[in-house]
């Protein structure tokens, strides 16, 4: 097995290209899918965790396949959510910047219609597409496949479990001799179904070595919590990691709202992400979070599925998902290219006996986490109303009469002085609050 690109047939334009990129060796599974994609007219099966190279995996060959000369689209990629199918797009097209006559396209829901369309009237070889928004072209016959030689779909396992019935539609519109390509971080039943009712007969299943690429490098830990601290021991969580980027994940919308909002007043860098967002929110959120203008992603699993950002040091499971190919990919988060990674689930105690059932199905080991005692958490609680203080806009409705006031109060104190007594008056009311509130619950018993 070549550990080149030029040993795996990649011509010297590609590599050019490639080198620009800064990118010299082939990962593990571009080693195992390239060649067998340039050298072979067989189906394939690729089973590879997010963050292993798979774009390159088959955009590389797919640049090379495809014939300039030819007016017709050639190749179709799927993706399952926009945000995935933009990055594939800029990759490929990075891919392909020594190869001028190849065109190049994106159509992916959540953007105006009547542009794409017009887009299409210039016919690109390679498309990549949402499924629904392909059909929907179709349907308007913006564009045809009726002469297509490859198809490929990425994160195969997701767009199944999301988007079967308009996976199938795609397939259907397809000529039976394209060649199929489908890429997948974990292997279900649907995605044999699918092999079988629409693919070869000899298909050809690769698999890069999944213990290693998916979990190399991840720390895999749980920490078990009562319903009521579950809130407060994230935040301590969070504030031990501040700096770095990470990203949390929920079940539902609702608690990605709920979350969202309680690390919004706690003066966290953060946004949230979920289907019922409108596509030009869940770009921006997408694009500060990339950019690094915000550290923290709370998302859904459909929402982040996908997303490639570089240097993710830790990912959140403030909800155990209900399968094990889910938490395949909340991890996968991390760790990319070979940098280490945490993954962090935070349980009640009733949920500790299914990690058990994680270990066996995935071959990883859970570690305990360290939960902070209650001093710890009531310290980090006042180190969070102090950067409420610290990120609070002035009032400029303040009259200038009454700050000068206040100033004769505060204006004979040292700077160290003031922090005491701000400290000190603080933990007094969170002390006298915190009596109330059980007083309160004691009458009601």
């Amino acid at each position: 097995m070549s550990t080149s690109f030029s040993g795996l047939g990649i011509q010297e334009e590609i590599q050019q290209a490639l080198a620009e990129l800064k990118i010299d060796q082939p990962t593990l599974i571009q080693q195992k899918a390239i060649s067998l994609i340039l050298q072979q007219q067989k189906d394939l099966v690729v089973l590879a965790q997010t963050g292993t190279g798979k774009t390159a995996a088959f955009g590389l060959p797919l640049l090379q396949l495809v014939n300039s000369k030819h007016s017709h689209i050639q190749a179709v990629v799927l993706a399952p959510t926009r945000e995935l199918g933009q990055q594939i797009l800029s990759m490929i097209k990075s891919f392909a910047t020594q190869l001028p006559e190849l065109k190049i396209t994106g159509v992916f829901g959540g953007t105006p219609v009547k542009a794409q369309v017009e887009d299409l009237q210039q016919v690109p070889h390679i498309l990549v597409a949402t499924p629904g928004r392909l059909l929907d072209l179709l349907e308007r016959k913006a564009l045809s496949l009726a002469q297509l030689s490859y198809l490929v779909l990425d994160e195969a396992d997701e767009m199944l479990s999301a988007l079967k019935e308009e996976v199938e539609l795609v397939f259907k519109a397809t000529p039976k001799t394209r060649r199929t390509l489908l890429f997948t971080a974990t292997l279900p039943g649907t995605i044999k179904q699918l092999a079988q009712n629409y693919m070869g007969k000899k298909v050809v299943y690769v698999e890069a070595d999944m213990q290693t690429s998916g979990h190399q490098g991840i720390q895999h830990q749980y920490v078990v919590v009562e319903p009521i601290e579950k809130l407060e021991v994230l935040l301590h969580f969070l504030n031990t990691r501040e700096g770095e980027r990470g990203i949390i994940f929920c079940k539902t919308k609702a608690a990605v709202n709920k979350l969202s909002k309680k690390l919004a007043i706690n003066k966290f860098s953060s946004g949230a992400i979920h289907g019922s967002l409108t596509q030009g929110i869940r770009d921006r959120i997408m694009g500060q979070f990339r950019e690094g203008h915000i550290q923290i992603l709370v998302a859904t699993d459909l929402a982040a599925r996908g997303i490639d950002v570089k240097d993710i040091a830790y990912v959140v499971n403030y909800h155990l998902p209900d399968t094990f190919d889910t938490y395949v990919h909340r991890s996968g988060r991390t760790a990319r290219a070979g940098a280490e990674g945490f993954s962090l689930s935070i349980l009640q105690e009733e949920e500790v006996q299914e990690l058990s059932d994680f270990e066996e199905a995935l071959g990883i080991q859970f570690q305990s986490y360290q939960k902070a005692d209650a001093q710890s958490i009531e310290d980090n609680n006042t180190l969070l109303w102090a950067k409420k203080v610290f990120k609070t806009k002035p009032n400029r409705e303040v009259s200038e009469e009454l700050k000068t006031k206040v100033k004769t109060i505060f204006h004979h104190l040292t700077k160290e002085e003031l922090i005491e007594k701000s400290l000190a008056y603080y933990l007094t009311q969170k002390t006298s609050n915190s009596a109330y509130e059980n007083s309160k619950k004691d009458k009601k018993q």
